[in-house]
């Protein structure tokens, strides 16, 4: 605990410039990138996802805590360092210009990338400084910094935490049960309305039910005009259309 109290103090006083955010210690992280699919300047979205001017990437070989997922032992002591960790991806990264490779489109459209800031791997330098794990299960990249990082109890290291993605499925879980739930109280579990409204990139107004396949991980973001409904006559009337699945 004393090791990741002077962990998250010291990221708070962590200077801004481009030499003291990418010293010499994290060389042994970086690796070389061939030429570039894109460029632009960054704006980090959480601790894997980001904005390269108007493409929305998604890092490959790594996985950040979700914002919402919170750290901590048994003894009830818990912090929010999903948030956290967009806190000081946002201060690293925020404003500076980034080159990608560009490798696929997911699902979401977002672009799955490899890409550097100032010559050095993004990836290897979340994953050695503990901010983000090797995501095993489509690159080993990053599987020596995630280990050298553990090892030393860096960043999410100093404390306890479930696996990114075991935290998805928990949540994808529970969120069926309320799906459940709602079809048996007619679409309010727990007096919640649970229809999410979605606006798409090309402004198309999406709602989805509980149940259907994009459900789970659709977030509602309010400052974008996004909102949950109670019922899909009351999404249609304000505009939304179903989706499809």
């Amino acid at each position: 605990m004393v090791r990741l109290c002077f962990m998250l103090c010291a990221a708070l006083f962590w200077p801004l410039g481009a030499g003291s955010m990418l010293d010499a210690s994290d060389a042994a992280g970086a690796t070389e990138m061939p030429d570039a699919d894109l460029r632009g300047v960054v704006r980090m979205i959480d601790g894997d996802t980001l904005d390269v001017g108007p493409v929305r990437v998604r890092l490959h070989g790594i996985d950040a805590p979700e914002q919402d997922q919170r750290c901590g032992g048994p003894d009830g002591r818990r912090w929010a360092c999903g948030a956290w960790v967009t806190t000081q991806t946002q201060a690293l990264f925020d404003g500076r210009d980034a080159a990608c490779t560009a490798l696929e489109r997911d699902r979401y459209d977002r672009v799955i990338a490899q890409c550097t800031i100032g010559g050095r791997d993004m990836g290897a330098l979340l994953v050695s400084r503990g901010l983000a794990f090797a995501y095993r299960r489509y690159s080993t990249r990053y599987v020596a910094a995630e280990r050298a990082a553990r090892a030393a109890q860096t960043g999410l290291h100093g404390s306890a935490i479930v696996a990114p993605e075991q935290h998805r499925a928990t949540r994808i879980t529970r969120e069926r049960d309320s799906a459940g739930q709602q079809h048996a109280q007619g679409g309010k579990p727990g007096g919640v309305c649970v229809i999410k409204g979605n606006i798409g990139r090309s402004g198309a107004r999406i709602y989805h039910r509980p149940g259907q396949e994009w459900y789970a991980r659709t977030r509602i973001d309010p400052a974008k005009g996004e909102r949950l409904f109670c019922s899909e006559d009351e999404a249609r009337a304000a505009g939304w259309r179903p989706a499809q699945r």
